[in-house]
């Protein structure tokens, strides 16, 4: 029996709010030894009265040492085994963008980047180009990749992402992404690992050698990159699991998605952090469990960019007093994963995590921060074990056993 399996056993409905606030990639680093990380070198007052009244802790996204991207962090949180459970981020966006994905689907989301004159990579995100400047370039992929057998669809999401699905029968998705992870190199070619993935990597190389041909004369997206190559899986909802009636507020579509597959209903059209909050305060009523979802303290992280992510931090902080004003039993402040200024990536890192409620048990954290959080009583655990814990101190499960 897993976790899972005790909470269906045990979880009881009640009156109780939960809410979820995610700052993606919240966790960070020193730029210099003994100096702050971008959470503690930010401003957050509001963050600092909940970690007074609440518990602390850093959370683990999948196991100790393992760098997590979004989709398997996300899990994680919500309380599905990321090594159980495994969502490609091909079809998280694709799903986000409200794309029906089939059995015979592989979805795979992709970026747009900067080829230089040596096919080298100059920008893995062609400047983060604009939404309205990036979909009609996708579409236009849409419209004139032909390849033999296979019905192909291309979808644009936001900014430099976009979504590629190959729908034929036998398609595997056990192929490595084409990004390198990094600038002066060229993309990769897809790599397939079984029989059944060999003809879509092939499928995806064709792809790729038609789309740089009609993209050449761009000056920012005249390539492109593949990753999470993927197929729909089998994956039990939220209301089956936690007994809970689940709403995800997010603005990308990837968060949507991910959403989506386990079972939350995606609600409103936000396109800031305060409207993510009208949001949640129009939907009070309707449902249980909130998921809200903050992206830029990630992106910011990615750039490289200290100063910009603890501004980004300092935005999220600010919107605390709009959450609390509703009375959740339950609030959870954390990330999916740490995404460092100071390495410009995701990383394996423990994620700053705080849990206030009436019935938690309170501890010496009088800031939130990852210095204060290592000595906080939730101490360094799985985020798999995050629901639980919600759920224990919104009165949502009983006593297991005699």
């Amino acid at each position: 029996m897993d976790t899972q399996d005790l909470t269906r056993l045990l979880h009881v409905k009640n009156d109780s709010k939960i809410v979820m606030l995610v700052a993606d990639g919240l966790g960070g680093l020193p730029v210099e030894p003994g100096g702050p990380t971008e959470l503690e070198a930010a401003n957050t007052p509001n963050l600092d009265a909940l970690a007074k009244q609440g518990i602390s802790g850093l959370s683990i996204p999948i196991k100790p040492g393992i760098t997590p991207g979004s989709g398997p962090g996300h899990l994680g949180l919500f309380g599905y085994d990321p090594l159980k459970f495994m969502i490609g981020r091909g079809v998280l966006e694709a799903t986000g963008i409200g794309f029906h994905v089939g059995p015979d689907d592989v979805a795979i989301r992709c970026n747009f980047c900067t080829l230089d004159a040596s096919g080298n990579i100059a920008d893995r995100r062609a400047g983060r180009i604009p939404t309205e400047a990036s979909a009609p370039l996708a579409k236009m992929l849409g419209e004139n990749v032909k390849i033999p057998g296979i019905e192909l669809f291309v979808e644009p999401v936001k900014e430099h992402r976009f979504v590629v699905v190959f729908r034929a029968e036998g398609l595997g998705a056990a192929v490595d992404d084409t990004d390198p992870q990094k600038t002066g190199v060229p993309p990769l070619a897809p790599v397939a690992h079984d029989d059944a993935s060999q003809r879509t990597a092939k499928i995806a190389q064709e792809f790729y050698n038609q789309a740089v041909k009609l993209l050449a004369q761009e000056p920012k997206a005249n390539g492109l990159t593949m990753r999470g190559f993927a197929k729909k899986p089998d994956i039990p909802t939220y209301e089956e699991v936690y007994g809970v009636r689940a709403a995800a507020i997010a603005v990308y579509p990837m968060y949507k998605g991910l959403a989506k597959l386990v079972g939350m209903d995606v609600i409103g059209e936000p396109g800031t952090l305060e409207e993510e909050i009208d949001v949640l305060a129009q939907a009070w009523d309707s449902h249980d469990f909130f998921f809200v979802h903050f992206k830029y303290t990630d992106s910011r992280g990615e750039d490289g960019n200290f100063e910009a992510k603890v501004k980004m931090i300092e935005e999220f902080d600010a919107i605390v007093p709009r959450v609390m004003t509703l009375k959740p039993d339950v609030l959870i402040v954390t990330g999916d994963h740490s995404t460092p200024a100071a390495l410009a990536n995701h990383s394996w890192h423990p994620v700053p995590t705080l849990l206030a409620a009436k019935n938690c048990r309170t501890d010496a954290c009088t800031t939130f921060g990852e210095t204060a959080a290592i000595g906080g009583g939730l101490g360094q655990f799985e985020a798999i074990h995050l629901m639980p814990l919600a759920l224990a101190n919104a009165g949502r499960l009983e006593k297991f056993g005699a």
